[in-house]
């Protein structure tokens, strides 16, 4: 070998190895700005990340006319001084989206509620539910009272039990469930149970509020007393509240 080969080998020698140390220096700052980038975001605040994509749907639901509450039936107890009774709130509407989000978290083990007898009346008159939710119901009277449901979405008869007692049902089908007392016949309340979490009792004026809606577009309902408007469209803005009302009946 000549001495102008040997130079030429020495010297390819020499840039190979400097490619290969520039190669293991590339290597290491790629790693570098890889876990850089891995630990801000696992360190990011979640603030940020829990709002991001979210927004509101409230409004107000208006009633033509608020539907008449049963009458009566006069008991034994009545013969002198008629027992004290509540009157229903038939004010209050429920406020739902028509079909929850794609990838929307559904509840299946929901919380407790309560729906209590008192003076022959259930109260709250309207429950909203998610499924899964297991329903208290006290008697709060000083007599006798038998809760039950005839409805597709849940069946039950509690029988008769005192006062100070309750007995609960768990409802796991979506739907509405209607209430009654088989003791008295002017009892009845509604339960409206759901498959997902974006649903709103109204307040006495009618207002309702809907949150943690995911952003986008979706059909929403009022509900009132077994009348339930049309689907009502609406687009919710991220980090944002979408206005829609309703009038019923």
């Amino acid at each position: 070998m000549t001495t102008t080969q040997r130079t030429q080998t020495v010297h390819g020698t020499q840039r190979t190895q400097g490619t290969r140390g520039e190669t293991r220096v590339q290597r290491v700052a790629v790693w570098v700005v890889s876990f850089v980038c891995f630990v801000s975001f696992v360190f990011a605040p979640q603030a940020s990340v829990q709002t991001t994509g979210y927004g509101v749907i409230r409004g107000r639901v208006e009633l033509r006319r608020v539907a008449a509450a049963a009458e009566r039936r006069p008991g034994v107890a009545d013969l002198g001084t008629p027992a004290a009774r509540e009157v229903p709130d038939l004010r209050r509407s429920v406020v739902y989206l028509e079909s929850a989000p794609r990838g929307a978290f559904e509840p299946n083990e929901g919380g407790r509620a309560v729906m209590d007898q008192r003076n022959e009346t259930f109260v709250p008159h309207v429950l909203a539910i998610a499924i899964g939710t297991t329903v208290e119901f006290p008697n709060s009277d000083h007599f006798y009272h038998n809760v039950f449901s005839l409805s597709k979405t849940q069946r039950f008869d509690l029988g008769r039990y005192a006062a100070g007692h309750s007995r609960s049902v768990r409802f796991d089908r979506p739907g509405i469930v209607r209430v009654f007392c088989e003791i008295h016949s002017h009892m009845n309340a509604f339960i409206l149970v759901f498959s997902h979490p974006f649903f709103a009792l109204t307040d006495a004026e009618g207002r309702y509020r809907i949150g943690n809606v995911p952003a986008g577009t979706y059909n929403v309902i009022a509900w009132n007393e077994g009348t339930s408007s049309d689907p009502k469209s609406v687009a919710v803005p991220s980090g944002a509240s979408a206005e829609l009302d309703f009038l019923l009946r």
